[in-house]
Order: C-alpha cells, then structure tokens, then sequence
C-alpha cells in the first residue's frame, strides 16, 4: 500500500508540473494558426513561412499584443524546459459532425465525413532539443458511413468487383477518388501530424506524417492540403531566411523537397503490385527586399509508381524543365503551379492567386499557340474590418475562387481532368481522397465568409457554391455535339453556415456550427432546363479542445 500511494504521488507531481510548465501548440487550419494568420494581416505577427506549410513549420509569435483579442486566452505557446529543450503538449482535441443526406467536408485528414455520425479524437506531444524536433500527434478517426445515392461509376470489370464498380469515381477511369468508402462503419489509426527533425539555423532535414499545405490558398490549395490522410514522407530544405550580401538585406527566401509514399483505398482494385505511389516535389518562394509585402512562388510534383526503379529518377528532375518535349512523351503524371502573395499590413489587406498547370510539355511554341493548356487557378482576397462602433470587436472577410476545370482545348482530344493522368492510375490521391484541392477535380468554388473576432472567441458566418465535376459533364462532348441533356446536366451545391468558437475556460475552448447545402442535380440526371433533384443535407458539427 505504501508504494502504490507513492506512486501515486510520483504521478500528480508530473501531472501538476506539466499543466503548470505546458502548452500546445496547433496544426494546419487549426483555430489557433487561423487566429495567428489573421492578427499577420494588420502586421500584430508575422508569417513563419513563405509557401510551405507543415505543423512543424508553424512557429507563430505575437509581435504587437496591442492587437491580441485573445490575450487573456492559452494560445499554446511552448515551455522551456532548459537553454536548448522546450516541450508542449496537443490537445486532447475531439470533433464530432453529423450529415444528415450525403458526405460533407474537406481539409480534415484521415477523417472521411461521411453521411450520418463522424468523429476524430488527437493528442501528442512535442519535444524541442539541441536541433531535434520530435513530434508525437496520433489520431484515431470513426465514420458511421451510411448509405446514400451514389453516381454510377466509371469502372466495370474483375479486378474492381465490389470496389470501384461499386462505390469509385465516376469521371475518367484513372482516380481513386471514392464515393463512399465501402458499406460499413470505418475505424482508423492515423500518426496524424507526428515526424521527427533535426535542423540547423535554417536547413531542415524531417521524417513523418505531417500534412503539407503549399501556396496561399484558405479553402482550397491546387497541390498539396491536409485534405487527403496524411502520409509518410521525407523532406530537406530551408525555412523561411533572410539572405544578405554584406550589409544588403536582399529579402527572403523558402526551399523544400520531398518525397511521399502513397497508398491506394482499400474499395480501387483487386491488383495488389500497383497499391503505391511516390509523390516527390519541390517548393520554393522568394519575398524580394524591393518588394517587402510580396511574396512570389512556384511549386512541382511528379507521381510515379512505386515499384518502378526508374521513379527515383523523379527527384533530380524536379529542377529541370523540359520545354522541347510534348504531353504524349511524358514517363510520369506531372504539376506545376506558380503565383503570388501580395500582403500590406499597413492596410490590413491580402491578395493573392495561383495558377496549375498538368500535361505542360506542349514545347514554348505550343504555348505560344495556346498558354492556358491544362490550367487551373484559385485567387482571393482577405480584408480586416474595423468595426467602430464595436471597438472590442475585429472583423476578417474572406473571398477565395478556385477553377479546377480543364482546358477548352481537350474537347478536340480526349477527355481528362486535373487530377488525373493515364500513367497513375490512382490519380492525385492518398487512400482515396484528393491530395489538393477538396474540392476535387474539374469543378470550381466559391467561397465568402465573415468572421467575427471578440475576446472569448470567434463567429464566422459563409456561403459556399461550388461545381463538384464539370470535367464529367465535358468529357461526354469530347469531339461531338453537345445535346441539351448534356448542358443542362451540370450538378452544383450551394452550402450556407455559421460556426463559432467559444473558450469555455482561458485553456477550453468550444466550437460549433451548423451547415445547411443543396445539391442541385446530385445525380447528373436533370429533369429540364428549369428543374432538377434536389439532396438537402443539414450538418451539424462540434468540436472540444484543451490546451495544457
């Protein structure tokens, strides 16, 4: 008895001297990085990144607390243990949603949010020390998965015999991009955010899972987001660092290259040799001292099979570009993106824009002929409002466009989409879901909110309308004359809600919302010009985090 009641002890000692001494720190679009990017738009904290974005990445500070509505609030800042050692602690963080008619949501990792019930419960750990960085953020996820009406799919045959014949996409026959996953409840493991690093001053060398977000993007990111379940990849490179000749101050600049291992969904086929992928790409952006508030970037992935031995040889052509060449030559599935950040503090304003590009080895002269081949962009703005009346109060209005669908001039080839190349034939996903843009290939989104900032929370209120897949729609007048079912037979979803986050206690904080879409035309099926089906889906969604 006398030991266990010393161990006992022993335990509420550590327990008290790691909620006295820790503090967590947030991952991608968590409340806290979000709250840490809006103070950055009127110049309160500044950017840690450039263009390449991971947890580890996210080192926010807090240079004008003049600004910080949340200042009576735990934002997760780590503690130091030693000169060189700090350590914080994530979460415990649980979300629930419920969907009452068909799946909705995007940018949530492992999380597939199904129609009915779906939750996720995360926490970790993170240990800073003499240049190493490690990082500790399991998540287990849950999905009731209830059945709804699904388009027919695109797939027929053997091999994806109650897989995606059944349940896959149904656009062209090379992505992995599921409908629904199965006809059963899912239960998941994921490592989630969790990666081990070393770095020095500015050089970074990292192992793990955590999600990438590449380019300015809010809603919807063309390479890379933590849209898809995260995967194990390995990167080198340097953070954000200024570069200096003697005394000249030249700006700032931002280096990263990776490489992934991708896995195909458990509902694609029934070949086994081909269920990976190796995702490389290299990212890079420069803030330019002449130009202090602007930002400019560009982005490349190559998808190859894993199993090939040749696809190493992805890694060292990433810093070339062959412009001779033509899409039809092409030994792997290829991106590219490119754009810019224009961000002015001093009027509380962002714009910014980027372009992709897939199948971009038309030669210059093609390009002369027709430079907009293949491409896709998102572009928006974001504004603080003062709110005069309501001095404790600060305002933030968001506008992001995206166009995913693909270029005029395939309706005199073949049809195809962003996401998809006949090399891969997984396309641009991880266990079947988009690695970029959540909203999928071939359509476009729109997306304005305004959110509300007061000192115990937030209360953001958005109107979201998008095309899910008008590449679908496109690739059924490839090289004939559209009849009117097929113009007509465009789907679209118009999604209103209003979510807030509320902290409970200066170490709780509560979030919840609720949504309300329409999909129109659900099923590509129109009854006329003037009337389609209709899937009404209300989402409720809750979320509960601690911050030691």
């Amino acid at each position: 008895m006398q030991k266990k009641n010393s161990l006992l002890c022993a335990l509420s000692a550590l327990g008290m001297f790691l909620c006295a001494t820790l503090s967590a720190q947030e991952a991608l679009l968590s409340s806290t990085e979000q709250y840490y990017d809006f103070l950055a738009l009127d110049g309160y904290s500044e950017r840690p990144y450039l263009n390449y974005r991971t947890l580890s990445d996210s080192k926010w500070a807090i240079l004008d607390e003049s600004g910080n509505v949340w200042g009576g609030n735990n934002l997760g800042t780590a503690r130091k243990l030693g000169d060189a050692v700090s350590f914080r602690v994530y979460g415990p963080e649980a979300f629930a949603s419920y969907n009452s008619a068909a799946p909705y949501g995007q940018n949530d990792g492992a999380l597939w949010q199904g129609r009915g019930l779906n939750s996720s419960l995360t926490a970790g750990a993170r240990l800073e020390a003499y240049g190493f960085e490690l990082t500790l953020k399991p998540e287990v996820v849950y999905s009731q998965n209830l059945a709804f009406n699904l388009v027919k799919p695109a797939y027929s045959g053997e091999v994806y015999a109650a897989k995606a014949d059944t349940y896959g996409y149904y656009g062209v026959t090379s992505i992995d991009a599921l409908q629904r996953f199965g006809d059963s409840s899912i239960y998941a493991f994921s490592w989630g955010d969790s990666e081990i690093r070393y770095s020095w001053k500015t050089l970074t060398v990292g192992f793990g899972t955590q999600s990438v977000w590449l380019g300015p993007a809010k809603v919807n990111s063309i390479m890379l987001s933590n849209n898809a379940s995260p995967f194990p990849k390995a990167d080198i490179g340097i953070r954000k660092t200024a570069i200096r000749f003697g005394s000249w101050y030249a700006g700032d600049v931002e280096m990263r290259l990776f490489c992934g291992f991708l896995s195909e969904s458990g509902y694609f086929d029934t070949v086994s040799d081909n269920d990976h992928n190796l995702l490389s790409g290299l990212s890079a952006a420069i803030s330019p001292s002449l130009f202090p508030d602007l930002t400019v970037f560009a982005n490349r992935s190559y998808l190859s099979k894993w199993n090939d031995k040749s696809s190493i040889k992805t890694v060292p052509s990433l810093f070339f570009v062959n412009l001779g060449g033509n899409g039809g030559t092409d030994v792997w599935d290829q991106r590219a993106s490119f754009g810019f950040d224009y961000h002015v503090p001093r009027g509380g304003i962002e714009v910014y824009g980027e372009a992709g590009i897939n199948d971009y080895g038309v030669s210059a002269v093609g390009y002369i002929r027709y430079p907009f081949h293949s491409m896709v962009y998102t572009g928006g703005v974001r504004k603080t409002v003062a709110l005069e009346q309501l001095p404790q109060l600060r305002g933030e209005l968001t506008f992001e466009c995206t166009t995913l669908e693909i270029s005029q001039d395939f309706q005199f080839q073949w049809a195809s989409t962003f996401y998809a190349h006949y090399q891969i034939t997984q396309g641009y996903t991880n266990e079947g879901q988009w690695l970029g843009a959540g909203n999928g290939t071939g359509g476009n989104s729109q997306y304005l909110g305004f959110k509300v900032y007061h000192k115990r929370g937030n209360v953001n209120i958005f109107m979201h309308r998008s095309n899910p897949d008008n590449d679908y729609i496109y690739a059924q007048s490839v090289k004939t004359v559209a009849t009117e079912d097929v113009m007509v037979s465009i789907r679209a979803i118009l999604s209103a809600g209003c979510v807030a986050e509320y902290f409970l206690t200066k170490n709780m904080i509560l979030h919840a919302g609720f949504i309300y879409s329409v999909d129109h035309n659900p099923q590509y099926n129109p009854i006329s010009w003037d009337e389609t089906s209709k899937r009404n889906n209300y989402r409720i969604e809750s979320s509960l985090a601690y911050r030691f």
